[in-house]
């Protein structure tokens, strides 16, 4: 249940599960599951002053921008939730949103700039070992040529 103290152990609570749902949301560019989960996620995490969980939010808005054709707004969120994610520490995700500023500057015609948040992006799924997203960051690069 929701406002239920999480515990290791325990099942999902609502900020996990609205979590996936809109990573999921934004990992197939679903637009409508975005705008569906996204504003829960956002609640959830600021209500409990969740960090991560609102950065993870506020970067699918952004993604969500993007795709509505607001890339210039897109790109401003992003790189506030960048800044979160670099000061947790949290290098993923850090990563995750480099890649979203990279698809951001694709909507704007910015090859160059996208190409370095691309490259940003896979240097860090690069350290960290992360194959898939480092596959997929590769392949997005190629398509820029």
């Amino acid at each position: 249940m929701a406002g239920q103290p999480v515990n290791w152990g325990t099942m999902a609570h609502d900020h996990e599960m609205y979590m996936t749902l809109t990573d999921s949301a934004l990992e197939l560019r679903d637009l409508p599951a975005l705008q569906e989960y996204t504003p829960q996620l956002e609640a959830l995490a600021e209500r409990d002053q969740h960090g991560l969980y609102l950065a993870i939010a506020r970067r699918a808005r952004a993604a969500a921008q993007a795709l509505t054709g607001e890339p210039t707004k897109a790109e401003a969120a992003l790189k506030e939730a960048l800044a979160v994610f670099n000061g947790m520490g949290a290098r993923w995700q850090s990563g995750r949103t480099l890649f979203e500023l990279g698809e951001a500057a694709v909507s704007r015609r910015k090859k160059a700039r996208a190409r370095e948040y691309f490259t940003q992006a896979l240097a860090t799924f690069e350290e960290l070992k992360a194959l898939p997203d480092a596959e997929r960051t590769r392949l997005r690069l190629k398509s820029l040529d």
